[in-house]
C-alpha cells in the first residue's frame, strides 16, 4: 500500500505516474490517494480515476471516538485520561485527526525534552499551544 496525502497537489504527470506504477504487471502496490479535493485531481487524470476501487470520506472525530481512537494512534494517550483528552479535542483539535497528529507530535517532543513530564492537562495544553492561531 502507498499512501498518498496532498494528493491535490500532485501535478498531471505524477499522476499518470501513479497509473503506470498500479498497472505494471509485477507491482503488488495500491495506492491509497487522501486529500481535500482529491475528486477534482482525479477528475483532471481520467486514466487514474477509472481505476478508483472505492472512495471513503473521512469525518470527524465525535467525542466518543476520541478516546477509542487516539490510544491505538500512539502510545503516549495510554497514559493521558479520557477528560483531558476530551477537554484538548473541543478546545483545539475539534476531531480533526490531522491535528490529533500534530498534537501527539509536539506533545512527545515535550515530553522527551522534559523528564518526569507526564501526559496531563499542562502538557497537552502546552503541545496544543504550538499547533498555532489557525484552527
Amino acid at each position: 500500500m502507498l499512501v498518498i496525502d496532498d494528493v491535490q497537489r500532485i501535478a498531471a504527470p505524477e499522476l499518470d505516474y501513479l497509473r503506470l506504477l498500479a498497472d505494471a504487471p509485477t507491482t503488488q502496490t495500491s495506492p491509497v490517494l487522501c486529500g481535500a479535493g482529491a475528486e477534482r485531481t482525479l477528475a483532471r487524470a481520467p486514466a487514474l480515476a477509472s481505476r478508483v476501487l472505492t472512495w471513503q470520506q473521512v469525518a470527524r472525530l465525535g467525542g466518543a471516538q476520541v478516546t477509542t481512537v487516539l490510544r491505538p494512534f500512539h502510545p503516549l494517550w495510554d497514559a493521558a485520561t479520557d477528560a483531558h483528552l476530551l477537554h484538548a479535542d473541543a478546545t483545539y483539535a475539534k476531531g480533526n485527526f490531522r491535528t490529533w497528529a500534530k498534537i501527539t507530535s509536539h506533545a512527545y517532543a515535550s515530553l522527551a525534552r522534559t523528564p518526569g513530564a507526564v501526559v496531563d492537562r499542562a502538557l497537552l495544553s502546552g503541545a496544543c499551544s504550538r499547533l498555532g492561531p489557525t484552527l
